[in-house]
């Protein structure tokens, strides 16, 4: 009998007592085979661990800055995320990690799982390394290349993609980006202003990228393909 669809948690946004979420998100993760479940923003940590006993993959999404293990000063143009956002997430994401669950992180996602693992963060990246182009949307940045870094998860999933020259053509929407990987993070995806836009543990099992998947069609569906695969795995053991 065929499995049944893989439950993904999506965390979301909370903006003005508001919990928001870009629909492509749930788009990205139905298409890939899964049951896209919205992640309640919780009051305890108890309630929170038990929602997400019943998840059997996660995505982090973006969202405003991160502020643990941050080196510098956010400028104005980006502010820290709603402390109730961060702590829903920070319980979520340990629990996925203590029972060693499936997760995907994106662009705030992706700095959340390495501030876990005790990666730093530029608060500013563009200032901070006297970078010559922005990675930021609101900044004026569009799109803009990235290594896959061989021998990766990042690289088997997203090949595909790349051009010619053996890059890969993402968005960018971000200020901040990480410094140092946490502990057991390997770097999979570097911009050619050596800017890190992908991280993964070794078993594949947690991946994050700088970059939004859910907003570049089929070039970034292998991420969440390779999620709702392994979380069908937590559902059918």
């Amino acid at each position: 009998m065929e499995s049944e669809a893989p439950l993904i948690g999506i965390t979301t946004s909370v903006e003005a007592d508001e919990q928001r979420l870009d629909i492509a998100y749930p788009d990205a993760v139905e298409k890939a085979g899964g049951l896209p479940v919205i992640v309640p923003v919780f009051k305890s940590r108890e309630k929170a661990t038990s929602f997400a006993s019943m998840l059997d993959g996660l995505v982090i999404t973006g969202g405003p800055a991160i502020t643990e293990n941050m080196i510098g000063d956010l400028p104005p143009d980006i502010h820290r995320a709603d402390e109730r956002r961060t702590q829903n997430d920070v319980w979520i994401l340990e629990f996925f990690v203590s029972i060693n669950r499936p997760i995907l992180g994106i662009c705030y996602g992706m700095q959340l799982i390495s501030a876990h693992f005790g990666g730093s963060i530029y608060a500013d990246v563009q200032k901070q390394l006297d970078l010559s182009s922005s990675h930021s949307k609101t900044r004026g940045a569009s799109m803009h290349s990235v290594v896959l870094q061989h021998k990766t998860f990042l690289k088997k999933l997203l090949q595909s993609s790349e051009t010619d020259s053996g890059q890969l053509i993402v968005n960018t929407r971000h200020i901040q980006a990480i410094a140092e990987p946490g502990e057991g993070l390997r770097i999979s995806a570097i911009a050619p202003d050596e800017v890190i836009e992908g991280i993964e543990t070794r078993d594949g099992r947690i991946i994050g990228v700088q970059f939004h998947p859910e907003g570049m069609g089929s070039d970034g569906a292998g991420l969440f393909i390779h999620l709702v695969d392994l979380a069908r795995t937590t559902r059918d053991p």
